[in-house]
């Protein structure tokens, strides 16, 4: 197993998340009620994402702007956010920036890119930004100013120059969870139903638009991974023999499912919506273009609970090539979990969220009775109301 990208979240001021401090695992499953903050968890991790890649304000505008996002009880007007990413042989990079309520906007009123020295007994600052002033430091260790045109509407981590290797390692590992990957679009006219232009795809796209693309580039050039999405669908489906990608025309193919019990091929218009969700996910956990930080939210959305299991061992088997963090609802799918897996999201006292690990929970007595699911049904785990 990979080290993980990520080893703990800070959120304070978003939304429900007036304080949460998250331990992340190679494989993290966030579950909990409605409303209890666990997709505001997802929702942090992609506003940051988006904010290394310069995309802060495009990402807080389409949230209806910081107003939307702050903690809506009015005790605070700042959204602070920290991340922290474990170095083999040194003390941990750590990230934090804050957000401030600014007029009709929002400012960035702290930024800092930081990593203890042990040799010093010191705190070296790689980016410090602090009330608009942005410094970085650079390879002649001292610090340098902007001397190009900067925007302070966005974050000095998605502006760090190139050759500031730290830093610029990781704004790139950040900008990778780019996507929420949640309820595929399945409707009559939906991509994942029609033909699709054949072009270089590393995954199959937020909404199945490059599913046809990928699968054709895993067969052509991961024969392994490819294998890998075809068992998983022979386990999940007894009846399926293969997938077909013909060309239908110029530059476009459509996908042909063969089935025992029928002499003609099934096509996507055709497939139920459990099915082709499925076979979105297994092209996902299998894409050579994975990002290092991999969203899902209700992963279980269509799938019969018999596949839930199969999905697990995917995720599972993903999880050593990408950082997940996903949410859910289903109480079958937790059955299938490990506790150093799962994450409970409850409310507290004051409406806020809290967050605790499974495998915190002195769980050891009452696994050699019950399964996870059942535990959690009993309100031993938390996260029902």
């Amino acid at each position: 197993m990979v080290p993980v990208e990520f080893s703990g979240l800070n959120v304070q001021g978003y939304r429900r998340l007036r304080k949460v401090t998250l331990d992340l695992a190679e494989f993290n499953v966030l579950i909990g009620a409605n409303g209890v903050g666990k997709s505001s968890i997802l929702e942090v991790m992609h506003l940051l994402a988006g904010s290394a890649t310069g995309g802060l304000d495009a990402r807080i505008s389409q949230a209806g702007g910081i107003s939307s996002l702050l903690t809506q009880d009015g005790s605070t007007e700042v959204i602070k956010l920290g991340l922290e990413r474990p170095v083999t042989s040194a003390e941990p990079l750590n990230y934090h920036v804050n957000l401030a309520s600014s007029g009709i906007g929002y400012a960035i009123s702290l930024e800092q890119l930081s990593q203890f020295q042990v040799d010093t007994q010191t705190e070296l600052k790689l980016i410090d930004a602090t009330a608009g002033h942005v410094r970085y430091f650079d390879k002649q260790r001292k610090f340098v100013e902007p001397n190009w045109e900067y925007r302070p509407e966005e974050t000095a981590l998605s502006q760090v120059p190139k050759m500031y290797k730290v830093p610029e390692n990781f704004r790139h590992l950040l900008a990778s969870a780019t996507e929420i990957y949640h309820t595929l679009d399945v409707s009559t006219r939906a991509p994942v139903r029609t033909p699709q232009s054949l072009q270089p795809a590393s995954t199959p796209g937020r909404n199945g638009e490059t599913l046809l693309s990928c699968l054709y580039a895993l067969r052509e050039d991961h024969a392994d991974r490819y294998e890998a999405v075809m068992d998983a669908l022979r386990a999940a489906f007894p009846t399926f023999e293969r997938l077909e990608l013909p060309t239908v025309a110029a530059g476009s193919v459509t996908l042909r499912w063969k089935d025992r019990n029928f002499k003609n091929p099934i096509y996507p218009h055709q497939l139920s919506e459990g099915t082709l969700r499925f076979l979105w996910l297994a092209t996902l956990l299998q894409s050579p273009g994975l990002p290092k930080v991999t969203l899902i939210d209700e992963p279980e959305v269509s799938l019969h609970p018999e596949m839930l299991q199969l999905l697990t061992e995917l995720m599972r088997e993903a999880a050593s090539r990408t950082q997940l963090i996903v949410a859910t609802h289903s109480d079958r799918f937790v059955r299938f979990l490990k506790p150093d897996e799962l994450v409970v999201c409850d409310l507290g006292g004051h409406g806020g969220t809290l967050v605790r690990r499974a495998d915190e929970l002195d769980l050891d007595k009452w696994l050699a009775d019950y399964a996870l699911d059942e535990l959690w049904s009993m309100g031993r785990l938390g996260g029902r109301s």
